[in-house]
């Protein structure tokens, strides 16, 4: 990316623009879940189809993350922004029809729309704050974790409102709508200059990085149990018993706790160079949170919601923090969150197909709680690689190196 660093003046534009861009990466994804069960009703879909909706856009962030970085490359990462956002809008403007295809086929877009954006977003807050990057990453998190709860909270009363589930999903097109026009009208649209004679940057070979594939595994496992909530808390807890919309609210409201832990998350792992007493913090109230909700007493749902929403939010923020903090620069940061997200995302959508999979082979909540626990013992374990300090830099001949960050 060849933009000059944002004018100071400009800053609290910048950020007002990116919280704006962040509130719709998360409404098409969790304002799925409340409604699965009307869809299903709708449409007779069988379990595993209703499980494969739920892992579509999953994959689909996956597959399409490492588009980010060669995009932003050909027109300039603002204008490939834009484009991710009108895809977004277009996306969730084709699940408001009838036919079935379009609703899978506008799931799709969706996850790929938010897989491009969301992997130059890490970038760009890296090149236009890189002194504050970090704390930076939390504010765009809490923006994401507040489209997140709208989504969720929103779903049920919209779909009440405006008739069915099908206008329910698609009046998010207006949020995705105005986010493009905002970021189209204040954001510069420079062309990236390809004329320049200079030496071309060294490669970035990330693929051969052990610190990149750690922090990519850790992504992924930690996103496998965001996305379990977002497609399937909803339908769990609804087989313990409580009815759809206090399901889904108890979503939006676990998601509303993501907002604190999110902000404070990143001035946590500023405490010190070795991020992994925050990571494992986060991760254990994470872990706390499902369990409690899954399996404990009904009367306990409401910490166990608090718990689970301080735990993911923080999780999540931890984890693009980690990808500004293991970056020397902004070039390394786009190509390690195209990495982290490509890849990572494509192992999480197993953690929603396995949960589906098992619903539909008849599971138990233990069971469904065992797979849970087994993803949250997978990201324990590269929290203690990944969480260590260091970073991703080039050495004076342009290899890739992993060094010990002063």
């Amino acid at each position: 990316m060849t933009h000059a660093t944002t004018p100071r003046r400009s800053l609290l534009g910048f950020l007002l623009l990116m919280i704006l861009v962040g509130i719709n990466l998360r409404p098409a994804l969790s304002s799925l879940a409340p409604v699965l069960a009307r869809i299903q009703q709708d449409t007779g879909l069988s379990p595993t189809s209703i499980g494969a909706l739920t892992t579509l856009p999953v994959v689909c962030l996956g597959l399409f993350a490492p588009l980010a970085p060669w995009l932003a490359k050909r027109v300039g990462a603002e204008r490939a922004l834009s484009l991710a956002l009108m895809l977004l809008a277009l996306a969730l403007a084709l699940r408001a029809f009838d036919a079935v295809w379009l609703l899978f086929l506008g799931t799709l877009l969706v996850g790929g729309a938010i897989g491009i954006a969301g992997s130059l977003l890490p970038a760009l807050v890296k090149r236009e704050l890189p002194e504050g990057a970090d704390l930076m990453t939390g504010v765009y998190t809490m923006a994401l974790c507040l489209g997140g709860a709208l989504g969720a909270g929103l779903s049920i009363p919209l779909a009440d409102m405006l008739g069915g589930w099908r206008l329910a999903l698609g009046s998010w097109t207006l949020v995705a709508i105005v986010a493009l026009i905002g970021w189209r009208w204040r954001m510069p649209h420079p062309w990236p200059d390809h004329s320049t004679t200079a030496a071309p940057p060294p490669k970035a070979r990330l693929l051969t990085s052990p610190l990149a594939w750690q922090v990519t595994l850790l992504m992924g496992a930690m996103s496998s149990l965001a996305y379990i909530v977002f497609g399937w808390l909803p339908v769990l807890l609804q087989l313990r018993g409580l009815g759809e919309q206090e399901a889904g609210w108890l979503l939006a409201m676990s998601v509303m706790f993501q907002l604190v832990s999110a902000l404070a998350a990143p001035w946590l792992a500023r405490l010190g160079r070795d991020q992994r007493p925050a990571l494992l913090l986060m991760l254990s109230a994470n872990g706390a949170g499902m369990m409690l909700l899954l399996l404990g007493p009904l009367e306990y749902r409401w910490p166990g919601v608090v718990l689970l929403g301080l735990g993911q939010g923080g999780c999540f923020s931890m984890a693009l923090t980690l990808v500004v903090l293991r970056s020397g620069d902004s070039r390394l940061a786009g190509k390690l969150s195209g990495m982290a997200q490509g890849i990572g995302y494509c192992l999480a959508a197993l953690g929603p197909l396995g949960v589906g999979i098992l619903l539909d082979r008849g599971a138990s909540l233990p069971q469904v709680c065992l797979l849970l626990g087994a993803i949250l013992a997978l990201a324990v374990t590269f929290t203690l690689f990944a969480g260590r300090n260091r970073r991703l830099e080039f050495d004076e001949s342009g290899v890739l190196m992993t060094r010990r960050h002063r």
